[in-house]
C-alpha cells in the first residue's frame, strides 16, 4: 500500500512538473503542432512519421471540426439595406449604362458632391487600374454607388481595380471581384495611396483578390482618417500566390476605423504561407478594428498555412515602408474592440511592437489566442473571452485584467472551458449554453458586435447575445 501511495505521489509530482512546464512555456498546442510539422521536413521516414503523428495530435487537441454551415444573414458585413443617404450637397449624376467605358469616363471627370450610381449589370475591366485622382471635399465627397447591394458586378481582370489617390471618395454597395486566371495578377480591388486620405468604402462584397485593401504612403503623403465598414470580404479558393495575403493590408496611414466587415477564407498557398485577416503597421497611429467578425478558415476547410485574426504590426514592415522611415514601433494607440475571431491556425489577435495599445472585450474561439510581442508592445488586456492563452512573448508588456481565458495545460488535455459556454461555437452557434459569465464592472457607454448598448455589469467577450447579430428572416448566405 505504501508502494502505491509513493508511486501516486510520484506521478503526482511528474503531472504536475508538465502541467507547471507548459504553463510557463505558454505555447498552444497548435503552435506547437506547427513547430513539430516543419521539424519533420526532411526527416527519415520513422522520425518524420513520429512528428508528424503528435503534431496532428495536437492539433487535434486544439481545434474544432473543420467544415462549418453557411452564416446566416448578420448585421455585420453586407446588409441588405442601401447605405445611408448622401449629403444635401450631393449632386447626382444620370445612372450610367452597364458600360466599363463610360463608368472610367465618370471617375475621370468627378467634382465634388457627385454621385455616380451604377445601373444593375455586370461590368468587366481588363487594362490598367481605373484612376481617382479628382479631389473630392470635406461634406462633399465623390460617390460611386449601386442602389442596392448585389446588382452590380465589377469583374477585374488586372492588377488593381481603383488606384485612390486623391481624397474624399465613398464606395457603397458593390459587388466585386477578382477574375485572373493568374492569382498573381489579382492583387488589389482598392488601391488607396498618397493624397486619398478619407476614403470610405461601405456595404461591398468583395471576392478573390490577394489583398482587397491596400493603403499606403506615396510621394511622401499618407492616406490618413479611412473608413471600411459593413463589407463582406473572402476567397472563394486559397490564394496561388506568394504575395502578402491580407484582406486589409494597411501601412503607415493613422486614423482609420474598420468595422463590422465580416473576414474569412484568406489562406494562403506559396511563399511563407502566412497571412492575416487584417492589420495596421508601418508605424501608424489610432487605428480602430472594431465589431468585425474574422473567421480564418470558413469555407475552405484547413489548408496548410498560419492564418492570424488581426494584427498590429502585422509581420513587420521594411522601413523604406515606414511613416519615420524607421518603425521603431509599427503601431501606436491602437484599439481592437467588441471583434469575433474564430477558426484561425495561429493567433486570433497578434501585437508585434504596437505600444499603447487596447484590446477590449474580444471573442476568440478556436484560435491560438492573443499574443503581445516585443518589448515595444504594451497592451491593456481587458474583459476579452479567449479559449485559448493570453500572453506575453518576447517581453512585450501584456496588462491584463479580468479576462476569461484557458490554461496551457488543459488545451494540451482538449478541455475547452471557454469554447464550451457557447452551444455549438465550432458550428458557428454562439448561443450561451446558460446565463453568459459577467464581469463587475465594464466600459461606460459603449455597445457590443451586434450593436446592442453593453449593460453595467457586462458579458465577457464581445457580445451579450449573439442572436441579436441576425438579421431576421435572414435566408443563410456562403
Amino acid at each position: 500500500m505504501r508502494w502505491a501511495l509513493t508511486g501516486l505521489a510520484v506521478l503526482g509530482l511528474i503531472a504536475g512538473g508538465i502541467a507547471a512546464a507548459l504553463e510557463s512555456a505558454a505555447v498552444p498546442p497548435r503552435l506547437a503542432a506547427a513547430y513539430l510539422e516543419r521539424r519533420a521536413e526532411g526527416h527519415g521516414s520513422i522520425d518524420g512519421k513520429s512528428l508528424r503523428w503528435l503534431a496532428r495530435w495536437l492539433e487535434a487537441r486544439d481545434r474544432g471540426t473543420a467544415g462549418l454551415p453557411l452564416l446566416p444573414a448578420l448585421r455585420v458585413g453586407v446588409v441588405p439595406a442601401t447605405a445611408p443617404a448622401a449629403s444635401a450637397a450631393a449632386r447626382a449624376l444620370p445612372a450610367l449604362a452597364g458600360s466599363a467605358d463610360q463608368l472610367r469616363e465618370a471617375v475621370a471627370r468627378a467634382q465634388p458632391g457627385d454621385v455616380i450610381t451604377l445601373v444593375a449589370g455586370r461590368y468587366r475591366f481588363d487594362a490598367a487600374a481605373i484612376a481617382i485622382t479628382r479631389p473630392g471635399l470635406a461634406g462633399q465627397p465623390i460617390t460611386v454607388r449601386a442602389d442596392l447591394p448585389g446588382t452590380v458586378q465589377l469583374e477585374f481582370a488586372q492588377e488593381q481595380g481603383f488606384l485612390v489617390s486623391a481624397p474624399y471618395w465613398t464606395f457603397e454597395n458593390l459587388d466585386i471581384r477578382g477574375v485572373c486566371r493568374d492569382q498573381n495578377d489579382c492583387e488589389h480591388a482598392f488601391h488607396v495611396v498618397g493624397k486619398g486620405h478619407h476614403f470610405v468604402a461601405r456595404n461591398n462584397r468583395i471576392t478573390d483578390f490577394n489583398a482587397q485593401f491596400k493603403i499606403n504612403g506615396e510621394g511622401g503623403a499618407v492616406p490618413d482618417d479611412g473608413l471600411i465598414e459593413n463589407n463582406t470580404l473572402g476567397n472563394t479558393t486559397v490564394r496561388q500566390t506568394d504575395r502578402p495575403v491580407t484582406p486589409i493590408d494597411l501601412v503607415a496611414a493613422s486614423g482609420w476605423t474598420i468595422r463590422r466587415n465580416l473576414i474569412s477564407d484568406f489562406a494562403k498557398a506559396g511563399g511563407d504561407q502566412t497571412s492575416y485577416g487584417a492589420f495596421a503597421k508601418g508605424g501608424g497611429r489610432g487605428t480602430r478594428f472594431e465589431g468585425n467578425i474574422v473567421l480564418c478558415d470558413f469555407r475552405l476547410g484547413r489548408p496548410p498555412g498560419r492564418r492570424v485574426g488581426l494584427s498590429l504590426g502585422g509581420g513587420g514592415s521594411d522601413k523604406a515602408a515606414c511613416r519615420d522611415r524607421q518603425c521603431i514601433t509599427e503601431q501606436e494607440e491602437g484599439v481592437i474592440e467588441s471583434n469575433l475571431v474564430a477558426f484561425c491556425s495561429d493567433e486570433g489577435i497578434y501585437l508585434n511592437r504596437a505600444a499603447t495599445s487596447r484590446v477590449l472585450h474580444n471573442t476568440l474561439v478556436d484560435t491560438a489566442g492573443i499574443a503581445v510581442r516585443f518589448a515595444e508592445s504594451s497592451a491593456e488586456v481587458e474583459g476579452n473571452l479567449v479559449d485559448g492563452l493570453a500572453r506575453s512573448r518576447d517581453g512585450g508588456a501584456l496588462h491584463a485584467s479580468d479576462n476569461l481565458s484557458t490554461a496551457a495545460p488543459w488545451l494540451y488535455l482538449g478541455w475547452h472551458p471557454q469554447r464550451e459556454l457557447f452551444k455549438g461555437a465550432e458550428t458557428l452557434d454562439f448561443g450561451w449554453h446558460a446565463a453568459p459569465p459577467r464581469r463587475a464592472s465594464g466600459p461606460a457607454a459603449s455597445t457590443d458586435l451586434c450593436g446592442r448598448p453593453r449593460p453595467p455589469q457586462p458579458a465577457y467577450g464581445a457580445f451579450e447575445d449573439f442572436s441579436s447579430c441576425i438579421l431576421p428572416a435572414g435566408p443563410a448566405r456562403p
